[in-house]
């Protein structure tokens, strides 16, 4: 389709003495918006809503506030003359401005896939991309950054046109890498998102994606069929089970692009603007003295049998304040954004309901990765710790368990954001470690639930005491009481006589003693705004 077919012509009107000096111009700059927002022309835009997505322009309306969308570059493209008279334009396939969300300003973009398949453009100066105009706007105006991805990034074709090749990282991730010290990055999956985009969709903070219709990799099916022989679809390749579910490069699914756009505002609403602010509180609703009853009786006497720890999250927080990031990858670990007393905090709560809260591969990157956006955004943190190690055996061995866990714990003792300690059940081993503020005052509370050690007693004692339960004549009899012996040493009330634990408290105080705490942090928080330092090697 060429330039002239998207959009009519429309003629200049008839001379009028009192019209404004520069009507001809005036008339042209309408002309060339109606061209911009015709984007692709009729028939490949009806095309893009019958896939059941939203256009480009239809997204950025419907997350932002009514009317609070200031387009900037809106006459980019390419334009086509006769006899020195535009009579159509390609825009470029990228759209791009400030706007607000819940009266907050936010830099905006994404690509338009009516026009090209939303393929990377380059005039002047790159509106959108990595290095557009769009994370400048963002970096320098402090404000954070949406990324509505849906396109393929840069394509082979663009090399007859330029007449070579481009070396990788002339037009790079800088300042995406920049923005993530400095102001909050979210992404939106809405298409299929391969080279650049994908890669700007993965320097987020905090990513959605639409299944079905969204899908993200390095190289899409045709180059993977090409070089390695694999026919494979965009959804096996990329959908949201493989990229969510398994690999986590997406964190979160919604069911469609409205419910995503409302889980980006959700998002939004625990962070602050940048680094040099802190996150929005709001009148509390809920009191900070609720006591629930069912805190005293959620966790089973049977050491061995799970519970339900979203449930103890949701009676601890405020109430339908908790918005969860990776709910379905790393699941032993559930880490959620919430508030207490109106106050944003993160928590980081082990899940027995899966490998009985055991930190695998998985969690201890949800794990990492969690610990460093709240310590960037000076979000406090509450660990709600009901685990018995790292995750053992042949393919946690062979999956690097250790390494990742040992990052887990590297990254809990390099942040410097205020933390809190709850022991629920269990805290053993290095895995416990990564869940106590070293930097801090080292505050640990305990419920009478709560054990701890170097091993758990089960294998512990097996390793410990070899010889002596195998020279016994009834060696498991020996082995059960040498663990009961131990047991009986266990108990937090023997720790808290040494003050090795600060305080051991009833259940249903947790919520209070909580937000007594994230309120006396405040004033901490307001004297270490800005970037954070981070120096070292991850192990």
């Amino acid at each position: 389709m060429t330039p002239s077919q998207q959009t009519p012509h429309i003629p200049p009107p008839e001379a009028d003495p009192s019209a404004p000096l520069w009507q001809p111009e005036l008339v042209e700059l309408s002309q060339r918006h109606a061209y911009a927002e015709a984007m692709g022309g009729p028939y490949a835009v009806a095309r893009h809503r019958a896939n059941g997505k939203l256009t480009i322009r239809e997204r950025i309306r419907t997350l932002a506030d009514e009317g609070s969308f200031q387009e900037i570059g809106k006459l980019t493209g390419q334009g086509s003359y006769a006899d020195g008279r535009l009579t159509g334009l390609t825009p470029a396939p990228y759209v791009m401005g400030l706007a607000q969300i819940d009266g907050r300003d936010v830099a905006i973009g994404g690509e338009d896939f009516t026009i090209r398949g939303g393929a990377s453009w380059s005039g002047d100066r790159k509106k959108g991309g990595q290095g557009g105009f769009v994370e400048d706007l963002a970096l320098h105006y402090r404000m954070p950054l949406v990324n509505l991805v849906d396109g393929a990034g840069g394509s082979v074709g663009a090399q007859r046109k330029r007449g070579h090749t481009v070396f990788p990282g002339v037009h790079g991730f800088e300042t995406s890498v920049d923005l993530l010290g400095t102001v909050p990055v979210v992404s939106a999956v809405l298409g299929s998102a391969a080279g650049g985009p994908a890669g700007r969709a993965i320097l987020s903070h905090w990513s959605v994606m639409t299944p079905g219709s969204g899908h993200i990799f390095a190289a899409g099916p045709p180059v993977v069929e090409r070089s390695l022989g694999q026919k494979i679809t965009k959804e096996e390749l990329g959908g949201a089970r493989v990229a969510v579910e398994q690999a986590g490069l997406v964190d979160n699914v919604a069911p469609d692009e409205h419910a995503c756009f409302a889980m980006v505002r959700r998002y939004l609403s625990y962070m602050p603007r940048n680094v040099w602010e802190l996150p929005p509180a709001i009148d509390a609703t809920d009191p900070p003295w609720r006591r629930e009853e069912r805190l005293a009786s959620i966790v089973p006497r049977d050491r061995r049998r799970a519970y339900d720890m979203r449930q103890l999250l949701t009676l601890v927080a405020d109430q339908e304040s908790l918005f969860e990031i990776q709910p379905t990858y790393g699941r032993a670990l559930i880490t959620s954004l919430g508030r207490l007393n109106g106050k944003v905090a993160g928590f980081i709560a082990n899940n027995p309901r899966h490998y009985g809260g055991a930190m695998d591969v998985q969690a201890a990157r949800k794990q990492t990765h969690f610990i460093e956006l709240c310590d960037t955004f000076h979000i406090p943190l509450v660990f709600l710790v009901d685990v018995p190690g790292f995750m053992v055996g042949r393919d946690a061995e062979a999956a690097g368990t250790l390494r990742e866990g040992m990052r887990s714990v590297y990254t809990a003792l390099q942040a410097s954001v205020p933390m809190i300690t709850v022991v629920i059940r269990k805290c053993y081993g290095m895995a416990g470690m990564a869940t106590t503020d070293k930097r801090g005052i080292g505050l640990k509370l305990a419920w009478p639930s709560a054990e701890w050690g170097s091993l758990p007693l089960e294998g512990g004692v097996a390793a410990a005491f070899r010889r002596e339960i195998a020279d016994a004549p009834h060696p498991a009899l020996r082995e059960r009481e040498i663990e009961a012996e131990l047991r009986a040493l266990s108990s937090p009330f023997r720790t808290a006589e040494a003050f090795g634990v600060e305080d051991i408290i009833d259940p249903r105080d947790t919520r209070r003693y909580l937000c007594r705490f994230i309120d006396a942090v405040q004033p901490r928080l307001r004297t270490e705004l800005g970037p954070k330092a981070r120096y070292g090697v991850r192990p």
